[in-house]
């Protein structure tokens, strides 16, 4: 075998063990250090999977009839798909990126705040969104992660989101991810349908996403997405479940995803949504309080921009 050279011997130096930020949560608390557990999770550890796995969370919203319906008669997500894309990622990020006592993070939670109070939702269904963001992403790193989340990890999620939902004014939040866990599956059951809305919005959303892959990839890409949905969402939109081959291919192309990713190293510097070449909205930048929607049911019509403004950079994300 070579020796290696001074550069190789500074690179090797230089990178981060695989297990870094895991032991490095340990030395944390998840009931006072939560949100830089959670920014650990979200913008280190895994990035990529909390990408995912919050889209299929939200995906999972539009089953709901009542979120489906209201979703597509503001007609947001169905004439501008890609400005409600980039608007829902970057005005979720703050807080965990800052955490909730930062002007910018305030500013983001009092938008989505502003945008939920110009309509009549139903606390049990901001209830029932906010608890998809806990166990989703559990879930889907339980099956196609590096590793699944530890203890302490699952913890700091739900105080996170627990802090979330209290800074948006929704109600008898669960204690903890067991509650979570079991709102959600519970409300899926009793609530999950069809309805035309609620399908539209899905399939405006499905064809969004299939534009961040390469013309000729956009059906595989689509099969891939229907592969990785259960059957009661499938149902619920209509769609036809995909060839049990699809189904385990895609899903075996995730656990091998997960599984190689253990050889490789910890990422240094933290990834945010802003690199993501997926979010096309703000070349120029963007301020937060100008994000999201301001229609006249709102009595909005315009405020101040965020005296923060932001350079949105594209690049491409870590696998």
């Amino acid at each position: 075998m070579g020796r290696r050279t001074g550069s190789d011997r500074r690179t090797t130096r230089g990178r981060l063990p695989g297990d870094h930020w895991a032991r490095y949560v340990r030395t944390l608390d998840p009931d006072t250090d939560h949100v830089e557990i959670q920014r650990k999770i979200a913008m280190h550890e895994f990035p990529w999977d909390m990408t995912q796995a919050l889209s299929f969370a939200l995906f999972r919203t539009y089953a709901v009839p009542g979120i489906g319906r209201l979703l597509h008669e503001t007609g947001q997500f169905t004439g501008d798909t890609q400005k409600r894309y980039d608007d829902t990622t970057l005005l979720l990020e703050p807080p965990v990126r800052y955490g909730f006592s930062d002007p910018t993070a305030r500013a983001a939670i009092r938008r989505i705040n502003q945008m939920h109070h110009a309509h009549d939702i139903p606390d049990h269904e901001m209830r029932y969104v906010l608890s998809t963001f806990v166990v989703v992403p559990k879930r889907w790193l339980d099956v196609y992660g590096k590793r699944p989340l530890t203890a302490r990890e699952v913890r700091a999620s739900v105080n996170y989101y627990r802090e979330l939902g209290r800074h948006m004014g929704i109600r008898e939040i669960p204690e903890n991810y067991a509650g979570f866990a079991r709102l959600m599956d519970e409300y899926e059951a009793q609530h999950f349908a069809h309805d035309a809305g609620g399908r539209a919005v899905a399939d405006a959303t499905l064809d969004l996403l299939t534009t961040f892959y390469p013309r000729p990839l956009r059906g595989a890409v689509r099969l891939f997405s229907l592969a990785l949905m259960d059957d009661p969402l499938l149902e619920a939109f209509g769609y036809s479940k995909p060839p049990r081959a699809v189904v385990a291919i895609s899903r075996g192309a995730l656990r091998a995803r997960g599984r190689l990713l253990r050889h490789f190293p910890a990422r240094k510097e933290p990834f945010s949504v802003e690199q993501s070449p997926n979010v096309k909205g703000y070349p120029q930048g963007y301020r937060v309080e100008e994000l999201g929607t301001f229609g006249a049911a709102s009595g909005l019509p315009g405020v101040p921009g965020c005296p923060v403004a932001h350079d949105v950079r594209p690049a491409s994300p870590a696998a």
